[in-house]
């Protein structure tokens, strides 16, 4: 590595941010980058150690001491190019990802490990200020024709990597614009949405064809994708959330999360935020604000938090956020060793803006006023027994159950499976016990001849970085299948560890 001893000079730092009193006041992101000096001495952090437990921690399997290394040297290309070798997306998984590399650190088993997710964050955004990001297209065409449908991390992964290959991609959307959860999930104070514009751009000078409003199953029909295509690449997400049904659920004032966020998203963005809301919310009742409302955010998650965000910047008069299970540890215990990933207790920029937190609560009813308005909750606390012979239970506090003010409901609790309705019916593809699309687990193809599927709709939930991996690894396996010979030369999380092995 270019500094052996920086580990032991330099500790870690992560990037200002703005405050919070200004942050508050708008939509834009507010991390700061390092300065030329920080990033450097950031960067010089990483050991030269042994086995870099870092790959492994990657789903990309990213090669991070070699980018490190790079920024060190301040050689810019040479560190782009390391990290587009397996990352697509670097500006995406630098801005969002929860950096499980950085949890297998080697640094991390007594200092605090290398802030990897933000020298990957700089190196892209260097990369694209010295003009190193330009359209990469394919030398030679294969006369082959792929439909992705869906247009988050995992479609887009799959699209750029089957254009590599050669392959005409066209990519359908449902919705007004590519992204997926990336542009109507995640707020835009955690990644505005020029960031996703920027990479469409690039990847339409690829030769990527989008075509949005295109809901294939409803708007598009699907057999004119198995008569035009070659192979169909099946992306659409995990999308039906995990609702709570229990008394008061109609009520108005009660919401999934991803409708509140996707409403929001789209009225910063300037558009109609009513467009294509869920049929089983009441989003279309009206504009959904918590400006001056008791705001309480069921679900302890990721999604949550950006509910939390997002309710401060509307002006809400309180926010709580309730998660079912006991509050985590702050530290590794003895049940999760370096280098697991642990499940500790994460404190989000959004709590630092204000949020009251409680865990082991259950909500047991939604209370509502007589015009159908919701105004309340009945909730109680919850006392989780472990056993050594069966999985951990809850029982209820006796005497805990008690009401709350709470004029806004966010129900910020996961998702269940895809959406089974429209594409996945009509197209007649197995679905596993989990609602999930069925395929076979190292080659991506469902029980039909030439269909797919990668991402959340076929794991289920997951992280970002999880879907960018599914979707160049499904992009292989599909390569293999139209070079009809099982060789294909698009580099995947396993090639790159094989690489280093």
């Amino acid at each position: 590595m270019g500094k052996p001893t920086g580990f032991k000079e330099f500790t870690r730092e992560l990037p200002s941010k703005r405050s919070v009193e200004e942050r508050l006041n708008n939509y834009s992101e507010f991390v700061e980058k390092y300065s030329e000096e920080k990033l450097n001495q950031q960067a010089a952090r990483c050991m030269d150690c042994g086995v870099p437990f870092c790959h492994h921690g990657c789903p990309l399997g990213n090669i991070i001491p070699e980018f490190n290394d790079a920024v060190y040297r301040k050689d810019w290309k040479e560190a782009y190019d390391v990290l587009i070798s397996t990352n697509n997306f670097p500006e995406f998984t630098g801005r969002i990802c929860p950096a499980p590399c950085e949890s297998s650190c080697v640094l991390g088993i007594n200092q605090p490990p290398v802030a990897i997710e933000e020298i990957e964050r700089h190196i892209i955004e260097i990369a694209f200020e010295k003009g190193f990001v330009t359209p990469r297209k394919p030398n030679l065409r294969s006369g082959k024709k792929v439909a992705v449908v869906g247009s988050g991390p995992a479609g887009l992964a799959a699209a750029a990597q089957l254009n590599y290959a050669g392959h005409s991609v066209t990519v359908f959307e449902r919705d007004d614009a590519p992204g997926g959860l990336l542009r109507y999930g995640i707020p835009d104070f955690k990644l505005e949405k020029w960031v996703i514009d920027r990479r469409i751009a690039v990847m339409e000078g690829e030769g990527v064809v989008f075509k949005c409003h295109a809901n294939v199953g409803v708007n598009v029909h699907i057999n004119d994708l198995l008569r035009e295509f070659n192979a169909i690449v099946l992306t659409g997400g995990s999308t039906t959330p995990r609702n709570l049904d229990i008394p008061g659920r109609a009520l108005k004032g009660v919401y999934f999360a991803m409708d509140f966020l996707k409403q929001n998203n789209k009225r910063v963005a300037g558009k109609d935020p009513y467009a294509n809301a869920s049929i089983e919310s009441n989003m279309l009742a009206g504009e959904v604000l918590a400006t001056g409302k008791n705001v309480v955010v069921i679900g302890g998650g990721d999604t949550g938090s950006d509910c939390v965000g997002t309710s401060n910047r509307h002006g809400a008069t309180s926010v709580t956020q309730f998660e079912l299970l006991p509050k985590p540890p702050a530290e590794r215990t003895s049940f999760m060793p370096w280098p697991t990933y642990p499940m500790l207790l994460k404190t989000t920029t959004s709590h630092e803006e204000g949020c009251e937190r409680q865990w082991a609560v259950a909500t047991k009813e939604f209370i509502g006023d007589v015009n159908g308005n919701l105004k309340a909750l009945k909730i109680v606390d919850l006392e989780w027994k472990i056993t050594d012979d069966r999985p951990a239970q809850f029982v209820e506090v006796k005497g805990s159950e008690r009401e709350i003010p709470c004029e806004l409901a966010l129900l910020a609790m996961g998702f269940v499976h895809p959406q089974h309705e429209g594409l996945i019916k009509e197209l007649g593809v197995e679905l596993d016990s989990r609602g999930n699309v069925k395929a076979t687990e190292k080659e991506y193809r469902t029980n039909l001849p030439k269909v797919f599927t990668a991402g959340d709709m076929r794991r289920g939930q997951s992280l970002v970085v999880w879907a960018i991996s599914e979707g160049r690894e499904c992009a292989r396996k599909v390569d293999e299948f139209l070079n009809n010979n099982g060789n294909s030369l698009l580099e995947t999380r396993d090639s790159a560890l094989q690489m280093l092995a």
